[in-house]
């Protein structure tokens, strides 16, 4: 497992344990008395209270037997956008490391194969630290400019939008289109999830066929998190995560039509300019397991050798005692 799937995967951790939170939570039903102490005080004080008022506030302007959904709609289009840009930077970063990724495949396909023909551990380990050396020297990082940062900054947005729905009566009986927003809606989480659905498979398109299979679980565990968030939570919160959804799949069609073609333009020219370094051959390979499979026979010999010695050592013993013996035996004349 590579350094950016575990780093992927605590975040996502993080995300979930979110999610468990929050169902715990919504066990205790809407319109509670807000926390005034402590650490649900203190959230609730900082994030649940200034998204409630803004809430409010969009509603009021607006008007109308839908307004405080069309609030939180507004509310989570106007935080999505704010993060258009970063998200797009980094998947910018990502694309272009994958482009790179893509160039040193058979260098890296080399010495996995070798790495299974090595016969002991440290041979496998030696070929092993060239694939590090790969990366070093071609300018790869492991993380392939994955972005955990977006998902991070959604969080204070997460709870101050389901700490608004959950501590204010007004928002917590609204409605949107019939759904109440206080109580879970299946209708909206399947249309979440759908959106983020078709963005993870439009995401795989661009990803090399050889990280395919590695990158497929990843990419559609964030449908599968925001169908569980959105079924344990509040309407509300499933409708940010619809919102989230349209945009998130906006992005990744400016990336997959748009920013990849200019990337994978851009990369060309940059290996004209500056080729991959080759940094592995199948000859320089074969050498170090040829140097390792004649050490483990040297190794073996002077192991025999060791073992021989005694035993010749004995025998020398034993040859001069039976000629010592024939000369006591021999008849004096």
């Amino acid at each position: 497992m590579n350094k950016k799937l575990i780093k992927y995967i605590s975040v996502l951790s993080l995300v979930v344990i979110f999610a468990v939170v929050l169902s715990g939570c919504a066990q205790t039903g809407i319109n509670q008395h807000a926390p005034t102490g402590g650490p649900y005080g203190f959230i609730y004080k900082w994030l649940g209270t200034p998204f409630q008022n803004l809430i409010l506030a969009t509603a009021k302007a607006i008007g109308g037997k839908n307004a405080y959904a069309w609030g939180i709609v507004i509310i989570s289009f106007v935080v999505r956008l704010l993060l258009l840009p970063l998200s797009l930077n980094q998947q910018y970063k990502s694309t272009a490391q994958q482009e790179k990724m893509r160039a040193v495949q058979p260098q890296l396909k080399l010495i996995q194969a070798k790495q299974k023909e090595a016969s002991d551990p440290a041979t496998q380990q030696k070929i092993s630290a060239l694939m590090m050396d790969v990366y070093k020297k071609n300018n790869i990082s492991l993380t392939g400019g994955i972005g955990c940062l977006p998902l991070l900054l959604q969080m204070p947005v997460l709870i101050g939008i389901y700490q608004a729905v959950q501590y204010s009566k007004e928002i917590g009986v609204a409605t949107f289109l019939s759904i109440p927003l206080g109580k879970p809606s299946l209708l909206i989480a399947i249309i979440a999830t759908v959106f983020y659905v078709i963005q993870a498979w439009l995401s795989l398109q661009i990803v090399p066929q050889e990280q395919r299979k590695q990158m497929q679980t990843m990419m559609f565990m964030n449908p599968l998190i925001t169908f569980f968030i959105s079924m344990v939570s509040s309407a509300a919160l499933a409708l940010y995560f619809l919102v989230g959804g349209i945009v998130f799949l906006i992005q990744q069609v400016i990336v997959n039509y748009f920013m990849v073609p200019k990337i994978r333009r851009e990369a060309d020219e940059n290996l004209k300019e500056h080729p991959i370094e080759v940094v592995v051959t199948e000859e320089s390979l074969n050498e170090i397991l040829n140097s390792s499979s004649s050490s483990s026979s040297s190794s073996a010999s002077d192991n025999n050798g060791k073992n021989d010695g005694p035993s010749s050592t004995n025998d020398l013993h034993k040859s001069i005692r039976e000629l010592n013996q024939g000369k006591q035996n021999k008849p004096k004349k």
